[in-house]
């Protein structure tokens, strides 16, 4: 039985440093046998460019999933009558935080953001910005008002594995449960080692 079937997760990607996390959380989607309904993807321009340095490659070109442009502003996710369930921005960088916390959607990653809002749907964020000041913890502040969820990228290190590939699985599998996405098998702070 596929408890993930009703889930229509969206997927931005910015280019705030941390493409390994995006690489993963789509890895970990693809693989999955039990995958929610829809999978769709919008890089912003500089998300595509940090994929490309941090990585060394572009297959985000080939991903098995429904890859829109972030300046198509007519494409499905820019309304809510698309029905993503949840949307996911990893890595989001406090640029694309700030234009979210002050309601500008000028691009299709803050339009849908702003929808999900507006819907009352899942958006987290997954930021990965260090130190922070306060215009970024102010921002923070206010997408958590308005329902969004700000998931840092901060992985745990409880996990019986500790080589830096697993870590970084069990993070995305965290931002995915976050998202309404089962995930059979993942380990959890209490299970036996």
């Amino acid at each position: 039985m596929n408890d993930n079937r009703h889930v229509r997760l969206l997927i931005g990607i910015t280019g705030a440093s941390g493409s390994i996390y995006a690489k993963k959380l789509l890895e970990r989607i693809a693989n999955m046998p039990d995958k929610p309904e829809q999978t769709a993807v919008i890089f912003s321009e500089a998300g595509e460019k940090v994929w490309q340095y941090e990585l060394g490659d572009t297959s985000f070109g080939t991903l098995p999933f429904t890859v829109y442009r972030n300046d198509d502003l007519f494409a499905p996710p820019a309304s809510g009558s698309a029905g993503f369930t949840a949307m996911v921005i990893c890595p989001c960088s406090v640029g694309t935080l700030g234009r979210i916390a002050a309601g500008t959607a000028e691009s299709l990653i803050t339009r849908a953001a702003d929808v999900m809002l507006k819907e009352r749907r899942k958006l987290i964020l997954v930021i990965r910005e260090a130190p922070l000041n306060l215009i970024h913890i102010r921002n923070m502040e206010t997408v958590t008002l308005a329902g969004g969820i700000i998931f840092p990228a901060s992985p745990g290190f409880y996990y019986p594995e500790k080589d830096l590939d697993s870590i970084i699985n069990h993070f995305v599998e965290r931002v995915l449960e976050t998202a309404g996405i089962k995930i059979h098998g993942r380990y959890s702070w209490g299970s036996s080692r």
